[in-house]
This record gives C-alpha cells, structure tokens and sequence, in this order.
C-alpha cells in the first residue's frame, strides 16, 4: 500500500560543507546522518568500546604480573666502637667521624596466580556477558534512535502535506476574495459577502502561518536527532509505504526471539548466574606463583672496625609458591553467595513481567495498527467524497446556484478530510514501526 503527495514546491537540502541547499532530505539521508552524528548513538558507541576493552585478555587475571625496584642509599655517620684486648683484657675506643656507608640495590619479580577458586574464570566470562549486554544496549538505543528519527521526520511530512492543503485553501479563498471584489464593484453581491470572504481569507492566511511555524520547529527538532545544526529551509519525503505482509504469529515469535529488553533480561540472568559462581570461588584456596632476581650492592668507607667489610655483593634467584585458604571468614561469603542467589531469582521474575507486558503491547500495539489502516481507506474514500462534493460546490457556487457560506462550509470539510487523512496516514506508519521495534525488526527497515 503506498500513498504519496506530489509536491508543489520542492526546497531542496544539500549536505556538502554543511550547507543546506534546495535539495529534498530523504529518509535514507536522514538515517544516514543520524547514526554519524545522534549524540545518544555516539554514548552508545562508547560505552561498548568500555565493554570491549573489558573483555580484553589484559583485564582477565590470566596473565602474570612483573615489576621491577631499583634503589640508592647514601649514609654517613659518626661512629665509636670499644674493643677489649685480649692480652691485656683493657678497653680501647675507635672513633670515625663521617663514615660513609653506600648501598645499591635492584631486583625483578614476578607474581602468578595458578589457583583462585575459579573466579577469575567466571569473571572474564562474566565479563563477555556484559560485553553482549552492552551491544544490546547499543542495539536498544539505535532502535529508539530509528523510531525517533522516523516519528519526527514523519511529523513533518504530515506538517509539510497540511500546510500545502492550507496553502491551496488560501489561493481558494483569495479568489474567492476577488470575484466578491468584482462582484460588489459591480452591485452583484452585498457586502456581507465581500466581508465574509475578506474573513476566511484572513483565517487562512492564519493558519498557514501557524503551519510554517509548527514545521519549523519540527524541523529543528530533527536536527536535534540528527546531531546537526543546519538551517530548517528543506523539505522531506511524505511517500508513505505500508508493509502488507505482517502477521502477527510471525510478529509474536520474532518478539520472544529478538526484542532488546527481552534480551537484555536473559543476559541479565546469565551475569547473575555467574556472580552466584564469583562468590562462591572464595570457598576454595588460592595457588600463587612468585619468582624474582635480586642484586645488592653495599660499600664502606672509612671504616672504624677494622674487622669489617668494605665491599658487600649479593644477587641470587628467589622462587616459590604460596598456598592460602580462607576456612572461616566470618559468613562474608555466604551472605554475599545468597544475596547472589535473590539478585538471580530477581532478574527471573523481571523476565516473565517483561513477557507478559510485552506480549500485552504487541497486542495491544497490532490492534490498533489494523484500526489505523481501516481509519486510513475510510480517509481516503472521505477525501474522494469531499473532493467531488467541494468541485462540484465551486462550479455551482461560480454559476451562483449556491452561496458563499455553503461553498466555504465545502471547503473546510475538503481540509479537514484531506488533515484527517494525511494525520491517519502517519499514524499508521509510526504504529508499524513500533510494531518492527516490538519484534526486533525495525533496523531492517528498507526506505
């Protein structure tokens, strides 16, 4: 099913070094734009480029841990040492002042863990979870971006279609103005018809001035979304294309299947299974792995024992392996294992609500779907109507079979059927795309 305007006066929008042009912003374009430029799809983005890097193997607690200490000591002190003879059992001082002791030292080492109770193992998988909870979350925010964008670009299409039915009612009715000119120049009509005409005139002219100025906002409201500051002087695409093969058994199985929130609830799950497993790792002991290279370095100058030594070295490999358990810590890990058991049962029961409220929209949302596209051929049979009850007014109304009430009377029912139809038209799409959303089809859109 496709309806389509063919525009009177196109205003065309160009992108090139930022400049809008006359040139039509088509939904392509404007998709296009949006996910280059939405400021929530750029968080999105970022956000799961965080959750990528989590999942790095530098973030696992796989890999070993090095470092590397170097230091210098400088000393100098004053110092008296007594010695006792051994012949004579006398007592004799040695006295230094300004003994300069220096010591070097450096060493390498590295730790490992081999054993932690598995939890570094559920971590990094839980880790992974998050990491495709994040692209769900990217995927649920692009998805909100598509319906945004299309609710908002469809806006002004609807806008654009009114204000051009306004604008054809405005040169109606300044014709209108005219002949009742020419017609009271001439004594043909009283007054009150030139003062009628004058007034619908008037209103119209209103109303087109109060449609450019919703359209306007509307458009920026657009460039919001698009993440662009350009000027609102564009028009859009107001062909509407209708999917006719929508059936809701299929639309219900690719929901349960595909729909973000129902899927982020399931990673949900899976994350706190595995905080259920995290805690549970510190029942077990944990197997570290340590090895390091030292070097030292010790130098004396001026030394007041003679017995001592002026040059100290060492160096040598240290490695070993250090087994510990945690039998009792006082109940820290079975609280925080139960917490993680109702934090689970929790995120189970926030599925089967997210079930039934989404099964429960689905329903609701093809319901009024199918009453929409009824409300639209009803529309459009309306328009057909009113279209040949207002022509056929006009030709009578020029032949003076009528008067200028029952003409005008004719041409508000032909823009309020041509409104309703162009408003029951775009309710219709963006109720279908909520409906792709539901079912986790809407980025497949085709435009």
């Amino acid at each position: 099913m496709t309806y389509h305007k063919k525009t009177i006066v196109f205003v065309l929008l160009s992108f090139s070094l930022g400049i809008f042009s006359q040139e039509i912003l088509t939904k392509q374009q404007a998709l296009a734009i949006a996910l280059e430029n939405n400021f929530g799809v750029k968080i999105a983005n970022n956000n799961l480029e965080v959750a990528k890097n989590n999942t790095s193997i530098f973030n696992s607690g796989y890999l070993p841990s090095a470092s590397i200490t170097s230091g210098a000591d400088y000393r100098t002190n004053n110092q008296k040492i007594v010695f006792t003879d051994p012949n004579t059992g006398a007592d004799y001082e040695r006295v230094g002042n300004g003994v300069i002791t220096k010591n070097y030292n450096t060493a390498v080492g590295v730790n490992y863990t081999i054993f932690d109770g598995l939890g570094r193992k559920y971590n990094y998988k839980q880790l992974k979870e998050t990491y495709n909870l994040s692209e769900l979350q990217a995927r649920e925010t692009i998805e909100n971006t598509y319906l945004q964008l299309f609710t908002t670009y469809f806006q002004i299409a609807r806008l654009s279609e009114n204000k051009d039915n306004l604008q054809q009612a405005l040169l109606i009715s300044k014709e209108r103005l005219k002949r009742a000119t020419y017609q009271y120049e001439y004594g043909q009509s009283t007054r009150l018809e030139l003062l009628n005409a004058s007034v619908d005139v008037n209103n119209d002219s209103i109303a087109v001035i109060a449609a450019n100025q919703q359209l306007s906002t509307a458009k920026r409201g657009l460039n919001v979304i698009l993440g662009v500051d350009r000027s609102v002087n564009y028009v859009v695409d107001t062909q509407v294309d209708f999917d006719e093969i929508l059936i809701f058994s299929d639309l219900e199985e690719k929901t349960f299947a595909n729909n973000t929130a129902l899927l982020q609830n399931e990673k949900n799950i899976a994350i706190s299974e595995f905080n259920i497993k995290i805690s549970k790792a510190n029942y077990l002991p944990a197997l570290n792995f340590n090895a390091s290279y030292a070097l030292n370095r010790t130098e004396n100058e001026n030394l007041v024992n003679p017995f001592g030594a002026r040059l100290i070295t060492s160096d040598g490999l240290n490695a070993g392996v250090a087994l510990s358990w945690n039998l009792f810590d006082g109940g820290n890990t079975k609280t925080r294992v139960a917490n993680a058991k109702i934090a689970l049962d929790t995120q189970e029961i926030l599925l089967a609500q997210q079930k039934v409220t989404i099964q429960n929209t689905l329903k609701n949302t093809w319901e009024n779907y199918n009453n929409q596209l009824f409300i639209l051929k009803a529309q459009e049979t309306n328009v057909l109507t009113t279209q040949n009850n207002f022509d056929r007014t006009q030709e009578r109304y020029k032949l003076g079979q009528v008067t200028s009430i029952e003409f005008r009377q004719a041409q508000v029912n032909l823009i309020n059927a041509k409104t309703a139809f162009n408003n029951a038209k775009y309710d219709a799409k963006l109720i279908e795309l909520q409906l792709l959303q539901l079912s986790g089809d809407i980025l497949n859109v085709k435009f």
